[in-house]
């Protein structure tokens, strides 16, 4: 679990089925991920209207560093809000074809967030590990935006405040999508032999055109990763 430093516990090192992780995130690491800034928004950042997001990225680790990722309602109707990528870090992390993905977060309860684990790179190369919205409470969207595939999973144990468990394998023919141990979605195309992407985790803001906005009384917002491993068998 991710604690108050952004630090992965010990047993996240230790070997399991997968082998022993390639990558553990630690948030609070500045070798590890940058704040605030991302080539997957325009001009990397601060906003990104275009994708009907109030978003106003900051590097202030309040809004990242501790694994809960926060947004909050600025004057003007924009969000502060956190994002990391390991785009730009000094360690240059990329999810590789082959690698599988773990990762255990808590979803928002506020309307019009907008939580995701992503990848990115070079204008695309994008795997959705999950997105959410808490107007549909219990559905996940699970995407492959490189050789194109999605599937909205709905399931009970899927609603807002609730603890969700991933691991999705990125294969060359098929990426595979687990969600609290029971397979989601396989989407028969996968990524590619040579694919390669940086990873982003961030709490985005929805504006309206597709999920309604934040209640107008709602002024933050937040969701938590406890757990982000990378194997690479």
């Amino acid at each position: 679990m991710v604690g108050s430093s952004g630090t992965a516990d010990e047993s996240a090192n230790s070997l399991s089925s997968h082998g022993r992780p390639v990558f553990t995130a630690d948030f609070s690491s500045e070798n590890q991920w940058v704040a605030g800034r991302s080539w997957a928004y325009p001009g990397s950042g601060p906003t990104n209207p275009d994708d009907d997001k109030l978003d106003y990225l900051t590097p202030d680790p309040a809004y990242s560093r501790s694994g809960v990722f926060r947004a909050t309602r600025m004057p003007q109707g924009t969000w502060y809000t956190g994002l990391l990528t390991t785009e730009g870090s000094a360690d240059d992390f990329m999810l590789r074809t082959g690698d599988i993905l773990q990762a255990r977060v808590r979803l928002p309860r506020e309307q019009g967030a907008w939580p995701a684990i992503w990848t990115w790179l070079d204008g695309g190369n994008e795997i959705d590990v999950f997105e959410y919205h808490p107007d549909n409470p219990d559905l996940l969207e699970l995407s492959n935006h490189v050789n194109g595939g999605e599937r909205y999973y709905r399931d009970s144990a899927i609603r807002p405040g609730a603890w969700v468990d991933f691991e999705v394998h990125l294969g060359a023919r098929s990426v595979v999508w687990y969600v609290n141990g029971t397979r989601a979605f396989a989407d028969r195309s996968g990524v590619g032999g040579h694919w390669q992407a940086h990873l982003i985790v961030n709490l985005s803001v929805c504006a309206g055109r597709y999920h309604p906005p934040p209640e107008r009384t709602t002024r933050e917002m937040s969701y938590e990763v406890s757990r982000l491993l990378v194997y690479r068998p």
